[in-house]
């Protein structure tokens, strides 16, 4: 006898499944996990396969806890894996990566109640309790050649634009290192070229839609110009691309609506300006992200669409 299940309405039928969306945006990560094993070698090797690890088996024993089906094969807590191994330095140690994944998932989704009720991002949680934690270990960068060094928005933020060209020698070739991804910071944020090429199969694929990038970087672009800073520098230095085209866009975690979106991004995008142009901070996209996700309740209130039929109160 075949079973009847009843919901509410609107019934709307799709072929698309969570395990689908998730393994799609699985897929647009590798680009970036390729690119951050040429240029990092060993290091992101085993960054990444011991957050992904710590996260899927972080997953499986909170849902066995909390007696619940196990999940793992959904793909979200890879992608959390991914993520997180994708924001942090190459030449974290071992078990720092395995704690920071492993709040990745317990405080930052299974405390929620898991996958779709998680209000911030989780990766992001773990990178900001690494940062907040152990903060010598989540600024020491490796570059592309295996030393040491400040990352392109650290020495901006201290030594100025002059030392940043110094660099590289040329304003052409700061841009064509900071597009491929030969320059250091944390093991996903270098390319933008491997970011572009993951994000434009989530475009193809329709599982993202561009007001949160569009708006985010748009809004960078013109508050770093009228700062009197370089736009584009700060659109291909550290964490922008992958926040913007990979963790502002997560649908859990973001507005719902178009317009709201748009604010989203714009919020965003004004956070990240202000800490990095007069915070203490170099890098501010980890934050600017965070604090707009606890704000997205009130964003889809405020944005939510008219019923149809809902007629105005005049008095």
């Amino acid at each position: 006898m075949k079973k009847l299940f009843v919901s509410p309405s609107p019934h709307i039928r799709t072929k698309e499944t969570v395990k689908n969306i998730m393994w799609d945006v699985v897929i647009a990560l590798t680009p970036a996990m390729i690119a951050s094993i040429y240029f990092f070698g060993m290091n992101a090797v085993s960054v990444i396969s011991v957050s992904v690890l710590s996260a899927v088996v972080s997953e499986a024993l909170v849902q066995k806890l909390m007696k619940r089906k196990v999940k793992i094969s959904d793909g979200s807590a890879v992608i959390t894996g991914i993520l997180f191994a994708l924001v942090v330095p190459p030449a974290l140690p071992w078990w720092l990566t395995m704690i920071g994944s492993s709040v990745s998932i317990i405080i930052g989704k299974m405390v929620f109640g898991g996958l779709g009720h998680n209000v911030f991002n989780p990766a992001l949680v773990g990178r900001a309790f690494l940062t907040a934690s152990w903060p010598v270990a989540m600024t020491t960068w490796l570059g592309t050649d295996g030393k040491v060094g400040a990352t392109v928005l650290g020495t901006l933020k201290q030594q100025g634009m002059d030392n940043v060209l110094s660099m590289f020698g040329t304003k052409g070739k700061m841009y064509l290192d900071l597009f491929l991804g030969n320059v250091g910071g944390s093991l996903g944020e270098t390319s933008a070229l491997a970011l572009l090429l993951g994000a434009g199969y989530l475009f193809y694929k329709k599982q993202i839609t561009w007001h949160v990038p569009v708006s985010y970087i748009g809004t960078v672009f013109v508050l770093t110009t009228l700062f009197g800073q370089d736009p584009l520098l700060h659109i291909l230095s550290g964490g922008l691309m992958i926040g913007a085209l990979f963790m502002a866009t997560d649908m859990v975690t973001s507005p719902y609506t178009a317009k709201g979106k748009l604010i989203f991004g714009l919020g965003a995008g004004i956070l990240v300006t202000w800490i990095r142009m007069k915070g203490g901070y170099p890098e501010g996209v980890c934050y600017s992200i965070l604090i707009m996700n606890g704000v997205v309740p009130l964003i889809d209130r405020y944005t939510r669409p008219r019923v149809f039929g809902e007629v105005k109160n005049n008095g």
